[in-house]
């Protein structure tokens, strides 16, 4: 394991016994904890992007404040829905983020998951095209977004400008030239994951996938894994992939930490139905004390295959506490996984 970081889905709850009742709460929370990681030396600080719904939506914001805040520490996202997207205004965002905090961006994105209202993406200016689903259009997003990240020049200058142009065809600013390397793709299919590994991309496996095999679900991941990286090497490209997967994990070390988590001590895989059509099988989480813990980690093949961890944080419980969860499992049992 090279690289372990967090990944909180923002949620806000205006409710007496939530730690974070409102939208500012929940975002200025966030740039809390990405500080506090940093200094607890995490390597990366990750955000999910959900529409409609009372967590984090638009991330660039959040992610060049964080970038200003910060020195050190990887800022990413898993993941922004590309159906949503303009491939160009996003690239605009996109780059000046990574510029501002010193290309330090990871960016994750995907086709999407199920939606808090029908077919959102209508709502935000987007329909397929004939013939084509919304999966369909959210990877077409995708492929627009890595052309323009190229830097390739596309657009015709105009003879009249209101400023001098460079020579050629025009490319989006502000471009930042090595945020294409730093594209994931969040797959949740044997499919997609070859998908992305041909385009380049790097891949995050999340706490679900398709259930593809009816073996458990860190076999699954972990043959996924595999079929990317096979995929990655057959299309010839020359740097080396990165992996994530996402897990929660609480190392049990306080009465705190027994209070909230102690049950998932018990916890095992779910199978569910995220639409009619998909079957998935949905990874359990890990709690116990840290030597139990090292031994549960060991024996979760993708954590074993994958090169980067995000600990999925329970953000309403505040950033002190949150901070808490992200030192025990630094402290007490990243080690002994081999973490640095």
């Amino acid at each position: 394991m090279k690289n372990i970081g967090f990944l909180s889905f923002g949620h806000w709850t205006d409710h007496p016994q939530s730690g974070t009742r409102s939208a500012s709460d929940a975002l200025l929370q966030a740039i809390d904890l990405a500080v506090a990681a940093e200094e607890l030396g995490a390597d990366g600080a990750y955000f999910r992007v959900h529409h409609f719904a009372q967590q984090y939506a638009s991330p660039f914001p959040l992610l060049a404040a964080i970038g200003a805040r910060t020195n050190r520490i990887e800022i990413g996202t898993g993941v922004i829905d590309m159906r949503y997207e303009n491939p160009l205004y996003m690239a605009e965002d996109a780059g000046s983020a990574d510029l501002i905090s010193k290309r330090r961006l990871q960016l994750g994105i995907s086709r999407g998951s199920p939606e808090q209202v029908i077919d959102g993406w209508r709502h935000f200016g987007f329909e397929p095209e004939d013939g084509q689903s919304d999966a369909d259009m959210g990877r077409r997003h995708t492929e627009r977004l890595l052309e323009v990240l190229s830097g390739e020049g596309f657009a015709q200058p105009s003879p009249n400008p209101m400023f001098p142009n460079p020579p050629g065809l025009l490319r989006i600013e502000p471009h930042s030239e090595t945020l294409r390397d730093r594209i994931w793709w969040g797959s949740g299919s044997n499919a997609t994951a070859v998908w992305a590994a041909k385009l380049g991309m790097n891949l995050q496996s999340s706490t679900l996938k398709d259930d593809e095999s009816g073996k458990p679900f860190h076999v699954q991941q972990a043959e996924q894994i595999q079929l990317y990286r096979d995929a990655w090497k057959e299309a010839g490209h020359e740097r080396e992939p990165r992996v994530s997967v996402s897990r929660s994990i609480f190392a049990l070390t306080d009465e705190r930490d027994w209070q909230y988590f102690g049950r998932d001590r018990y916890s095992s895989d779910q199978i569910g139905n995220i639409d009619e059509k998909t079957r998935a099988v949905f990874g359990k989480s890990y709690a116990g004390e840290p030597d139990e813990l090292a031994k549960k980690l060991a024996e979760d093949e993708a954590i074993a295959a994958a090169d980067t961890l995000l600990l999925t944080v329970p953000n309403q419980l505040g950033v002190e506490y949150n901070a808490h969860v992200i030192e025990s499992i630094l402290t007490h049992v990243a080690p002994k996984l081999g973490w640095r």
